[in-house]
């Protein structure tokens, strides 16, 4: 017998141990076995077993049916993260050997899909969570030099929180409302503004709760944090003051706030997971009520990534998990105490570098770079180029267009109009959800995407058109504007420039995907070469 043949049955006792500790049933189970056995047939399985066989229980778990539970489920309800602890390996490794199990499995487009997004969404985590550190101190005050709890006896079970673990409590908050919205939770940019969404209601609460004023920095630069303040008629809100200090666009947060943070709120006072006071959103920093509440959006939480399959992101307030991350790193919270300081889990090149412009798309020519640059700053900086580029357009023809279009001899501006409609269309059918919960908010997101990718779109058509006279003198254009690959490669190119604003690095090819236009096509319509000959 073999070296090989004789370690099987070893593997094979490790595998069912780790499928008891996961409590695995037996779908999932046989059907990672038989697949890592087809796999290591075909192909040598460079290091631990048990690191691959973690690949195959997760795509198991992913594509079985669910054991428990109502309503919808991605898979078998088995955390991600616990099969990471339980085969000892880091997240970074996982992903690494994720994409060759893929390739050696053959898995299907959406599955590839799907984890890619997994990444994405850690990557987008990660960079935020370098600037929440650093936001919250800014706010509320170090837990260095909050005094020791008081002892208290067996009636006496309520106690105030402490700031360390109001820290805790508003990045769950943020991570459970980014993992209910998917539609956003790679998108750097609104990602970012729920985060401060969470900050502005954590300190309202705070400022409102006359006994939980000790919670904040009396030095927060905007001095609204004075003991003395008093909230006027309306509801309170800090989102423009947050945006100034910390890198926001004001409108953009304004816009994420509506749209997907209250209704979320709401729904979370509604199901009873906060408590307090449904109408005002505020009350769950009454020592009364926050007890419960941390404990109820834990469990709300988990229930969520259980169902999803999503990475549990509470891993960022772990000391120790950076092992489980795989980078080295320092503490991003000097001034914390062991016990509740989180660690900065993340190598540069999954923070700084993984969302730093790295494609001819990047303008990085035009970004203003400095000791402070940070992903978030250089991502907001580039959005807020977008709107300012945009500023006072409309998604249709300036009447200088409209009049440019009509003097040709064959007026194209109905086909354009088409083809808008049609492919504007097609890229809003690959935002519809599964779930009818956020459907229609996946939708306005990409409504939204679109109007500026049009708006650009026709701005820049102007422009091209005024090239193409300058070099053509007075002949008639009706030929060069009848070219339809050219314009859905404009339009292509236009709404590639809007999508990776949003989301550096972006997901270069996905467009052109989506409406299925040659690589080459865009190549020339973007760098500038002549997309009217007929070559």
């Amino acid at each position: 017998m073999s070296e090989e043949e004789e370690a099987v049955p070893k593997i094979r006792s490790a595998f069912e141990d780790l499928c008891r500790a996961l409590n695995m049933d037996e779908e999932a189970s046989n059907g990672a076995w038989k697949s890592y056995e087809n796999i290591s047939k075909n192909y040598t399985l460079e290091g631990s077993e048990l690191h691959w066989l973690a690949c195959a229980l997760y795509v198991s778990c992913r594509t079985s049916v669910p054991t428990v539970g109502k309503g919808i489920a991605e898979g078998n309800y088995v955390s991600l993260t616990r099969i990471l602890h339980s085969t000892q390996q880091s997240l970074i490794e996982f992903f690494s050997k994720m994409k060759k199990w893929q390739d050696m499995a053959n898995l299907p487009k959406e599955f590839r899909q799907s984890t890619e997004k997994l990444e994405r969404n850690f990557t987008v985590t990660s960079v935020i969570f370098k600037k929440y550190v650093p936001i919250f101190k800014d706010i509320f005050k170090p837990p260095s030099e909050e005094p020791p709890r008081a002892h208290r006896g067996r009636k006496q079970r309520r106690h105030p929180c402490t700031v360390a673990e109001l820290f805790h409590f508003c990045w769950v908050l943020f991570v459970h409302a980014k993992g209910n919205f998917p539609m956003i939770s790679d998108d750097l940019v609104n990602s970012y503004h729920l985060l401060l969404c969470a900050l502005d209601l954590v300190y309202s609460n705070a400022l409102l709760c006359s006994s939980r004023k000790d919670l904040l920095n009396p030095s927060f630069k905007e001095g609204i944090s004075s003991k003395d303040y008093k909230p006027g008629a309306g509801p309170i809100c800090f989102i423009e003051q947050l945006c100034e200090l910390h890198d926001g666009l004001v409108l953009e947060a304004k816009g994420v706030k509506e749209h997907f943070w209250k209704p979320f709120i709401k729904k979370l006072f509604e199901r009873k997971i906060l408590k307090g006071k449904e109408e005002t959103l505020t009350g769950f920093l009454d020592p009364a009520h926050f007890g419960d509440s941390l404990t109820s959006l834990y469990r709300a939480y988990e229930e969520h990534i259980l169902s999803s399959g999503a990475l549990d992101e509470r891993i960022f307030l772990e000391e120790a998990m950076k092992e489980d991350i795989g980078t080295p790193a320092t503490c991003l919270c000097e001034g914390m105490e062991n016990k509740d300081r989180p660690a900065n889990i993340l190598h540069k090149s999954l923070s700084a570098s993984a969302l730093k412009v790295s494609t001819p798309l990047t303008g990085r020519a035009y970004l203003q770079e400095s000791g402070t640059s940070t992903p978030v700053s250089r991502t907001m900086q580039g959005v807020a180029r977008l709107h300012s580029l945009l500023a006072g357009l409309k998604h249709g023809p300036s009447q200088r267009l409209r009049d440019t279009l009509k003097a040709c001899a064959r007026n194209p501006s109905e086909a354009i109009a088409d083809r808008l409609k049609e492919m504007s269309e097609t890229f809003l059918k690959t935002y519809e959800t599964k779930g009818d919960e956020n459907k229609s908010l996946a939708r306005d997101l990409a409504v939204k995407y679109f109007c500026l990718a049009e708006a650009l779109y026709y701005k820049t058509l102007e422009g091209i058109i005024d090239q193409e006279k300058r070099r053509l003198g007075d002949s008639d254009l009706s030929c060069i504007l009848e070219q339809d690959m050219f314009h859905r490669s404009l339009i292509a190119c236009c709404l590639e420039i809007v999508m990776f604003s949003y989301h550096p690095p972006g997901e270069f090819q996905r467009v052109l995907q989506i409406f299925d236009i040659p690589p080459y096509h865009f190549y020339k319509v973007y760098f500038g070469l002549s997309p009217f000959s007929s070559s």
